[in-house]
């Protein structure tokens, strides 16, 4: 707690408080403090109960029992009322820094700075503060450059992933060192990172989409809660994922065939889009938009159900003194629930990038998203629909750990 409060306070960075610094700290320590029990006390009565607390704590995805948040009212309960009012709050935190709702809100919310490479996720909730003084904005740039980073340093396994979703088989039984030897033989190191220019520069459009599109459905839905719980957040992250994903889908096509080319067939980007537009049409830029819609929803569900269970578990189990978690647990809830989500979602995923790529081997027959899935069950089994699946895995835990360092650091940077 003392270190805390002086690294909170000490304004000239010289590793002590001075008083002036001191009082500074406890003015704009009250301030927060103030803002906190006002959002605690829902019946605006000047007391908070402990009915309250577990309401303000539910809102968040976080449940406590009556029991458990009469525990904390009395630690801070003077005179025994078992009510606290501002004095008794001000007093217990004024110098004794735990963690407060917003800053449980900021540990725990289910961020999408856990950056697998993936589309799927829901997007960050932001306090109306956070929305009011534009620092939404500074998040999501930094969320952004994070993933930038992450994909990048990741793209080998995810070019690798692709291949062997496409192009292994029974008889052509692609393993990670083969696969990485046949890219290496075929187009030099360089063609390691073949599709990972658009693949990074879709981040930022569809991160902006998803952003709005998520805000105008929490008006919608006509919650009156800052934080949505568990089942809205679910559907209005979907459908905002689902938005943005119509809205970026071609891109999503273009990184698979940018993926998938070989040395010399594409001089960019654009030349790939003008042979697509030229031969195929404009439908070949929607070519498994199915099965990426209806990937959505196991994939976000499972993902934000064993996130929500994760965090309970550890704050019904470890939350004694603080709610905050340290980055191991985040990210090793972050990992979990990632991995638990791709994993139900995988089969679609497969089957989408078979659909993109299609057209990309001459003379192939056009397949619908039915057909594919009984051609490989028949032909591979269960396991065709997994193709793939180590170098995904692979490259969760680099990705997760990568993207919350970038993060952090680009928090920083922007003055977060």
């Amino acid at each position: 707690s003392e270190q805390k409060i002086v690294k909170a306070g000490d304004k000239d960075l010289d590793g002590q408080l001075d008083f002036e610094e001191f009082v500074h700290y406890l003015q704009d320590h009250e301030k927060k403090l103030r803002l906190v029990f006002k959002s605690l006390d829902k019946k605006n009565d000047g007391r908070i109960d402990a009915q309250e607390i577990v309401q303000s704590l539910r809102d968040l995805g976080v449940k406590i029992s009556e029991q458990q948040a009469e525990k904390i009212l009395k630690s801070m309960d003077k005179n025994g009322t078992m009510t606290i009012d501002w004095n008794e709050w001000r007093d217990y935190h004024l110098l004794h820094p735990v963690e407060n709702i917003p800053e449980i809100i900021l540990y725990w919310k289910h961020s999408t700075i856990f950056d697998v490479g993936e589309n799927l996720t829901v997007p960050d909730e932001f306090t109306v503060e956070e929305r009011q003084t534009g620092m939404w904005w500074r998040h999501l740039v930094a969320g952004g450059g994070a993933g930038a980073v992450s994909r990048t340093c990741t793209a080998p396994l995810d070019r690798l992933k692709v291949l062997m979703q496409v192009h292994a088989s029974r008889s052509n039984n692609m393993c990670i060192i083969g696969g990485f030897t046949q890219m290496i033989r075929e187009g030099g190191p360089r063609s390691l990172w073949r599709g990972n220019g658009i693949n990074v520069l879709k981040i930022a459009p569809e991160s902006a989409i998803k952003f709005m599109a998520y805000e105008q459905i929490k008006r919608f839905i006509g919650t009156d809660q800052e934080m949505l719980r568990i089942h809205e957040r679910l559907l209005a992250g979907s459908l905002a994922g689902a938005i943005a994903q119509s809205s970026i889908y071609p891109m999503e096509v273009l990184k698979t065939r940018m993926a998938l080319r070989k040395t010399g067939q594409y001089s960019g980007m654009l030349d790939c889009a003008k042979n697509i537009l030229s031969k195929e049409g404009m439908a070949a830029f929607y070519k498994g938009y199915i099965p990426n819609m209806l990937g959505i929803i196991p994939y976000a569900g499972i993902d934000l159900a064993v996130y929500e269970t994760l965090k309970n578990a550890w704050l019904q189990r470890y939350a004694v003194n603080s709610a905050d978690p340290g980055v191991f647990v985040l990210l090793a809830c972050g990992t979990i629930s990632s991995t638990c989500g791709q994993l139900a979602s995988y089969p679609l995923a497969l089957v989408r990038t078979r659909m993109q790529a299609q057209a990309s081997v001459e003379g192939a027959p056009e397949v619908t998203m039915r057909g594919l899935f009984k051609h490989i069950l028949k032909t591979e089994g269960a396991f065709g629909l997994y193709r793939g699946l180590a170098p995904n895995f692979m490259k969760v835990i680099p990705a997760v750990s990568i993207s919350y360092v970038v993060y952090e650091n680009l928090k920083m940077t922007l003055g977060v």
